[in-house]
């Protein structure tokens, strides 16, 4: 693995939640606030260039090596890392929040929780 230390502490715990988070709040929360929230995931890689929660679980990202790199690789999948990199930073968070948009607003399914 390309991660100093010991990956596995509460920053990461708190990153596995929240990436979770962004993959299923189409179906839990409000469109809106989902926009938001991709566009502040989607700022950080803009602004600072990178997710500033990799460093707080001392994930290093040099060669490429991202949290999901981490997480497909921990299980045995192998993706091109600047592919995968690329994908997440650029084009997964649009999708995520288009997907909210649709499910709730063109198909009219309501939020689960707020």
């Amino acid at each position: 693995m390309s991660a100093k230390g010991s990956v596995l502490n509460t920053a990461f715990w708190f990153h596995l939640f929240i990436t979770l988070l962004a993959w299923s709040g189409a179906f839990l929360f409000s469109w809106q606030l989902m926009v938001i929230a991709h566009l502040i995931v989607q700022m950080q890689f803009w602004v600072l260039g990178r997710c500033v929660v990799n460093k707080h679980h001392e994930l290093d990202e040099s060669d490429n090596y991202t949290f999901y790199a981490f997480l497909f690789e921990s299980v045995g999948i192998y993706l091109n890392r600047d592919k995968l990199k690329w994908f997440i930073r650029n084009v997964l968070h649009t999708l995520l929040a288009l997907l909210a948009v649709v499910w709730q607003v063109v198909l009219g399914y309501e939020p689960l929780l707020f």
